[in-house]
């Protein structure tokens, strides 16, 4: 997994809920799957960046500084609020 941290929820009807990230793939790969995006980082009218948590039912996050703040809150969000982790 490179070292980096996943977040995985099961719910109880057996969906597997995470954030998709490439060392993932083969947990990915190994059944049926559907992927879905869960919000947009893109760059802010008027400079910084936003994290638009719509597609998931939130708000949008930000401006941010810096794309990696808007990806940082994007992750925070979704562990919280989608994948039921605080």
């Amino acid at each position: 997994m490179n070292g980096h941290a996943h977040s995985i929820a099961i719910r109880s009807d057996g969906t597997i809920v995470l954030i998709y990230t490439d060392d993932l793939c083969d947990l990915i790969t190994s059944g049926r799957a559907t992927i879905a995006r869960a919000s947009h980082v893109e760059p802010a009218q008027g400079g910084g960046w936003t994290a638009d948590m719509t597609p998931s039912g939130g708000p949008v996050l930000g401006p941010f500084q810096l794309r990696q703040q808007a990806l940082d809150a994007e992750v925070a969000w979704i562990n919280a609020h989608v994948i039921g982790m605080n």
